[in-house]
């Protein structure tokens, strides 16, 4: 019996000192690698050993222009995949179709694509990886708990409300950080969540209500939430410059959405990363004492 258990224990030591190696010798590209999630994917990346190869429009890659793709993608081994404006954009599955198969072409089989759940106009896309030949593994996130502390939502917030289409239905919040640590599990885990969806959710649900209380109490000062139909928020974002087809399409996302379709949580955090996703109450405290919203 104590050779039997020395075998596997062995066995299993190489194979994680292996996967460690390979690790190290790994060369993921970012796309998107200053935003939400590619910035902590980076991060998280680097931390783990891997070499970061940043994809953006001040280092060469442009997803509108194909010719940009290939210097970028030569060499590397994986790529994290985010598609810019949203995944559920028409363009979308064209164009993460086309640049998978170019990364394929170029020996860059190892993909992930970030999706979002219930989204049903990112279908497409997520199809066209399914179909380019990469090793790939969707990740389909839930509404970004860091959505109230980067980007258009925070100078509401910051004057002491936020305005929004949501009514009062639950959404399992996770951290942009949960997800950049699943996408670098992911891809360093040899063939393990290949042909997979993972679909990433916070601890527990809340409403647009609950949350912003949250990050009120966080504060110490009151923000209050008012939710408004759909279409006048679209108007509002018109009348704010925003182009009338990104309008179109944030509606229709959005309409989706607030449906109560993802009322419910999923143990995918759990599962890889071997751990409980972060609680909204920590990302609220820990944006709060960094001044996120601070005037």
């Amino acid at each position: 019996m104590g050779c039997w258990d020395a075998r596997p224990l062995t066995g299993s030591m190489t194979q994680n000192a292996a996967e460690k190696a390979n690790t190290q010798r790994m060369t993921v590209v970012v796309t998107g690698a200053s935003g939400r999630t590619g910035s902590r994917v980076a991060q998280a990346a680097r931390a783990a050993g891997l070499t970061v190869r940043a994809a953006s429009r001040s280092r060469g890659f442009d997803w509108e222009d194909p010719t940009t793709w290939a210097e970028t993608l030569r060499g590397a081994d994986a790529a994290y995949l985010v598609y810019p404006s949203d995944v559920g954009s028409p363009a979308a599955a064209e164009g993460v179709g086309a640049l998978a198969r170019e990364a394929v072409g170029l020996g860059v089989r190892r993909l992930v694509l970030l999706s979002a759940r219930g989204e049903d106009q990112a279908l497409p896309a997520e199809e066209a990886l399914r179909a380019s030949g990469a090793d790939w593994t969707i990740v389909r996130g839930t509404w970004f708990s860091q959505n109230f502390s980067e980007g258009p939502l925070v100078e509401g917030m910051v004057h002491g409300e936020l305005v929004f289409p949501a009514g009062e239905v639950k959404e399992p919040f996770v951290d942009v950080r949960d997800i950049a640590d699943v996408v670098v599990t992911a891809l360093t885990s040899g063939d393990r969540y290949v042909g997979r969806t993972l679909v990433l959710t916070g601890p527990r649900l809340l409403s647009w209500r609950e949350a912003v209380a949250e990050i009120s109490g966080a504060t110490g000062s009151t923000i209050t939430y008012t939710p408004v139909p759909t279409r006048s928020y679209g108007e509002a974002l018109a009348g704010f410059g925003v182009p009338p087809a990104e309008v179109e399409l944030l509606m229709e996302v959005f309409e989706t959405l607030m449906d109560g379709r993802n009322a419910h949580v999923t143990d995918d955090v759990r599962e890889v990363l071997g751990r409980a996703p972060r609680d909204f109450a920590d990302f609220a405290r820990e944006a709060a004492a960094a001044g996120a919203w601070k005037a």
